[in-house]
């Protein structure tokens, strides 16, 4: 460090001594006496050390091990993000220390002191190009250092590709549901639900029997309103026997499960009719209105599945929703004529 504040020191000196005194003026002689020193500083060293050259290339080769190693982890194990961090880390972190081994025993090491010139005159791109070149002197083992860095690139780019694969679910068939005429509603425990057990001022949450309940479109809310609050559109008519409702329990904002219902209880300080509320970014829907959006950024209403009730009492689908069950994307389709 003192070595390096020392030439700074000098440089500042030459440079205030040289605005003295302008180019094309004899220059005094402490002038002539500290380019000198600046000039014994300069050296160059080759370090020709071809075991360090080994080692840099068993770094590039574990960095590729990582690299496709993410990619084998996210094959195999899924969403197991401790081995994909520890592949992710391994493969950046061999890779910086092969990088700084061949900075400090594999290249020429190099120090200069010169004075301030133009920052580009005519004939300095070949020199900078020369000098870019002459980095590889020394170096025993080119082809393998190049090869090795080659593969560990090969490596990254396999791990970071692999990444694109988690921006998002795959689009196609997301939006298509289990729910279709006649498929019967049941609890989390596969118990059918009845007519009867729909209380006004609650709500349910049923799923398809006999289908996955592991569907983005499967889970669904159940709602008994009384007519007054019931304002369906005239093709929906008969989608809420005895005034019982069911709608997609996913937001079609950003897929978030709703699980906020309101009913007016007390007509002084209660909302004027009921509602659902996405816990997420608080967009609320009507049942009573077909699941109209009445605040937030959905954007669009919250799908209606239509409701029937079989000779037995228990609540079955009517059909399917009236338009596509999930977030918003580009692939969403708009309301279907019902």
């Amino acid at each position: 460090m003192s070595e390096f504040l020392g030439r700074l020191l000098a440089m500042l000196a030459v440079w205030r001594l040289i605005r003295r005194h302008p180019t094309g003026e004899h220059e005094p002689p402490e002038v002539e006496e500290i380019r000198e020193q600046l000039e014994d500083v300069s050296e160059r060293t080759v370090p020709r050390n071809p075991r360090a050259e080994q080692l840099v290339a068993g770094l590039l080769g574990l960095a590729a091990v990582c690299g496709f190693g993410f990619t084998a982890v996210y094959v195999l194990e899924g969403h197991n993000n401790q081995l994909l961090g520890v592949a992710m880390g391994g493969l950046f972190g061999f890779m910086a220390v092969a990088a700084i081994v061949a900075g400090k025993f594999v290249v020429p090491q190099e120090t200069t002191s010169e004075e301030r010139e133009p920052l580009l005159e005519e004939g300095q791109p070949e020199e900078i190009v020369a000098l870019v070149e002459s980095g590889g002197e020394g170096v025993s083992r080119r082809g393998l250092l190049l090869g090795a860095t080659g593969v560990a690139a090969a490596g990254m780019t396999t791990a970071l590709a692999t990444t694109v694969a988690s921006l998002g679910p795959r689009l196609t068939d997301i939006h298509r549901t289990p729910w279709h005429r006649g498929v019967p509603f049941v609890d989390e425990q596969g118990t059918p639900y009845h007519a009867d057990e729909i209380e006004v001022g609650s709500f349910y949450t049923a799923l398809p029997a006999g289908h996955s309940w592991e569907q983005l479109g499967a889970p669904l809310l159940v709602v008994r309103l009384p007519a007054h609050y019931i304002h369906l559109p005239p093709s929906r008519r008969h989608w809420a026997p005895e005034g019982i409702l069911a709608y997609s329990k996913i937001c079609p904002h950003a897929a978030c499960a709703i699980s906020l219902y309101r009913y007016p209880t007390f007509a002084p300080t209660s909302p004027a009719e009921p509602a659902f509320t996405c816990p997420c970014h608080y967009s609320t829907f009507l049942p009573g209105e077909g699941g109209k959006l009445l605040f937030g950024p959905a954007g669009r209403p919250l799908p209606q599945l239509p409701v029937m009730i079989d000779s037995k009492g228990f609540l079955r689908a009517g059909g399917e929703f009236d338009e596509d069950v999930g977030p918003s994307w580009f692939d969403v389709h708009y309301p279907r004529q019902v």
